[in-house]
């Protein structure tokens, strides 16, 4: 039986850390059904032959931890992300305002946190370019956002009122009124809710959008790490509707402390809807968990208190005795609990939820997530194998960059400081690791990740040697927690992840071997093509991403 597709002429590396090379590789029917000598002799008269031409195929990559639909979104509104400046962000607001006078408000998204001292904006430097409609921008990190005076005044945030439950209104020095800079989603939730909800039709687009710039990038699958109520039926009907998607997805359900119970009741009948309207291509098998928010805002939950606000551990979302229940809940019913946890205190207590539910639910294999995991107590390192725990890491923050000098080493200190994106360590002591960007927060190339796990550079280049140096890995490791890991995230490391007879064919072709490929020009390696199950997703003849949403 001949082959629907031949790959020649460069190098086919399998996958993993310690595996054979083959120079052909044949698809047919959307799996691989030979390598080596058998794939060549497999091409016939209808075989399409794809010529690497001196390049890679490699198992195509994963995403553990992103948000597609908030991603597609964001390159709707004000282009910020950019920005250098708070002066050049004011600029962009005024622009866009002027260019969309129909718009009831103005949103942005993407901005750096540290362009402000302490990460502080002022609602007045926002009002001094729109003062007569409302502002939002959020800083890249998602926990943070500057807002003008209208927006506080229609939000009801007043010298008179009450921070809200799980956020802060940050004051103005010696006073009551708020200044501008609202921090974590209690206190985010209040405005983003009034801020008019896109059409159906927009969410899918920008679901689309954001797609076709993960098969750009060489990523078949994808952990939607933040599905909000309406966002299950965002992915069904692009998954099902029109040219369908060039990635397939697991859903991660938000849960929420204030009215967890009944919501969690509702699961199981989601999940059945979203599967059984896309099988294959859609799954709803995880619950997303906040426990803590993040370093730069002081609200990552901390062991010891912050070195910078003695009085402050940081602020945890759930309790922990809370958090332990609601994961022994959601684990009940079939379900992976995803937890985002920053902070070493945050980290330790969905340890501690995920080991309740082990002990009340009894052993099997549910490969929790903890996503992030910035900082973790040694007595805690050895527990992410012990409990099967898969740390979700965004290897791209494991530089020392303005976000790092500016904001988070004055927080938790030097001594802390070194005990940040422990990726090595968590590897040596035998814990899976499964690689992500948290797009839209950074970039969501993947080779842009794998480049700085494997330098710990910022992409200037600093510092020399890299930044905690014992925490690098090499190349064919961090490859791998982009594929094989984001496949065993997945449940389906038998299924993709790796290139051999019987796998699904998802395949990244690289303009050349990235083993041999010097570190520093990683992060600029072409993505040639990608295959979804042996169907051309992006390369030749198929259109880029669409940068017209950016407007």
């Amino acid at each position: 039986m001949y082959a629907d597709t031949v790959f020649t002429g460069g190098i086919i590396r399998t996958g993993g850390t310690d595996v054979p090379v083959h120079d052909v590789l044949a698809v047919t029917d959307g799996r691989i059904s030979a390598l080596g000598p058998e794939a060549s002799a497999a091409c016939g008269p209808r075989t399409t032959v794809i010529d690497l031409a001196g390049g890679a195929l490699l198992p195509a990559f994963g995403d553990g931890h992103v948000h597609p639909v908030l991603g597609g979104l964001g390159l709707r509104g004000v282009p910020v992300r950019e920005c250098v400046s708070v002066e050049e962000i004011a600029d962009a607001v005024r622009r866009w305002a002027d260019l969309h006078p129909e718009a009831e408000w103005i949103t942005g998204d993407g901005f750096d946190p540290w362009l402000a001292p302490d990460g502080l904006f002022d609602a007045r430097w926002l009002d001094a370019v729109v003062s007569d409609r409302p502002v939002l921008l959020r800083t890249s990190d998602h926990h943070t956002a500057w807002v003008n005076s209208e927006a506080l005044r229609r939000a009801g945030y007043s010298a008179d009122a009450p921070d809200p439950a799980g956020g802060q209104v940050v004051r103005r020095d010696g006073s009551d009124v708020p200044l501008g800079t609202l921090r974590e989603f209690g206190a985010l939730n209040p405005v983003l809710a009034l801020v008019p909800t896109p059409s159906a039709e927009d969410h899918v687009d920008a679901l689309r959008d954001a797609a076709a710039r993960f098969a750009a990038s060489g990523v078949t699958w994808v952990q939607d790490a933040l599905v909000l109520p309406d966002h299950a039926e965002v992915w069904v009907t692009a998954a099902t509707t029109g040219p369908g998607l060039p990635v397939r997805a697991d859903l991660c359900f938000l849960l929420e402390p204030e009215g967890w119970r009944e919501r969690v009741g509702r699961f199981p009948a989601d999940r059945e809807r979203v599967e059984s309207a896309a099988p294959g291509l859609i799954t709803a098998r995880s619950v997303k968990f906040f426990a803590d928010g993040v370093i730069e805002a002081g609200t990552a939950a901390l062991l010891e208190p912050y070195t910078d606000c003695p009085d402050s551990h940081g602020m945890a979302t759930w309790t922990p005795a809370e958090l332990a229940e609601a994961v022994t809940a959601v684990d009940a019913l079939g379900f992976r609990p995803h937890i985002h946890a920053i902070g070493d205190g945050a980290v330790r207590a969905a340890l501690d939820a995920i080991e309740q539910a082990d002990r009340t639910n009894g052993p099997r294999d549910r490969r929790p997530v903890i996503a992030h995991a910035e900082l973790i107590d040694p007595a805690d390192l050895p527990r992410f194998k012990t409990l099967g725990v898969i740390a979700g890491l965004q290897p791209l923050w494991a530089q020392c960059d303005p976000l790092m000098t500016e904001l988070i080493l004055p927080r938790i200190g030097t001594e802390r400081g070194r005990r940040q994106y422990q990726i090595a360590s968590l590897l040596t002591r035998g814990a899976r690791v499964a690689f992500g960007s948290d797009w839209p927060v950074t970039a969501h190339e993947p080779l842009r990740g794998i480049a700085t796990a494997v330098t710990r550079q910022t992409p200037e280049g600093t510092p020399e040697g890299g930044w905690l140096p014992e925490e690098r890995i090499d190349t064919a490791t961090a490859l791998a927690a982009y594929s094989a890991g984001c496949a065993h995230q997945a449940f389906e490391e038998k299924d993709w992840g790796a290139l051999r007879p019987g796998m699904r064919a998802d395949l990244v072709h690289l303009a050349a071997d990235p083993v041999t490929t010097a570190p520093a020009d990683l992060a600029h390696l072409p993505v040639m093509g990608t295959w979804l199950a042996g169907r051309r997703t992006y390369g030749a003849g198929l259109s880029t991403p669409s940068r017209a949403a950016k407007g």
